[in-house]
């Protein structure tokens, strides 16, 4: 077997599992009840899907220049997924549509008890 048909074959496997994360990641946007949790099937599974798929994509057209063109896309994906995951939990948490039952830990009962402005 020549290494063209491995890399092939590796490309098709890295497409086939990235393409499958980001299906259950879909799936548990639309199935899971609490905000958290949605939070966490939005972003986990999602970004390794694309990582995957982007490995894939380099190893099929396997040329330096779509590496350098997919780098970026994948650190901008690592950087905006987690800080757009926190932001809306924040807000789900300022509007109380986050069952305050479940959370382990809760850092920011002390914020809404004291107003930002109030100094104290």
């Amino acid at each position: 077997m020549d290494v063209d048909a491995l890399l092939d074959a590796a490309a098709l496997v890295l497409v086939l599992i990235g393409a499958l994360l980001c299906l259950i990641a879909a799936i548990g946007l639309l199935r899971l009840r609490d905000v958290p949790t949605r939070l966490h099937a939005a972003t986990k599974p999602q970004v390794l899907g694309l990582m995957l798929i982007c490995t894939a994509i380099a190893l099929s057209l396997r040329s330096w220049d779509v590496v350098a063109f997919l780098v970026p896309v994948v650190l901008i994906q690592l950087a905006t997924a987690p800080l757009s995951a926190h932001m809306v939990g924040r807000q789900a948490y300022r509007n109380g549509t986050i069952d305050e039952r479940a959370l382990v830990a809760d850092e920011l009962r002390e914020s809404r008890e004291t107003p930002p402005a109030a100094g104290g």
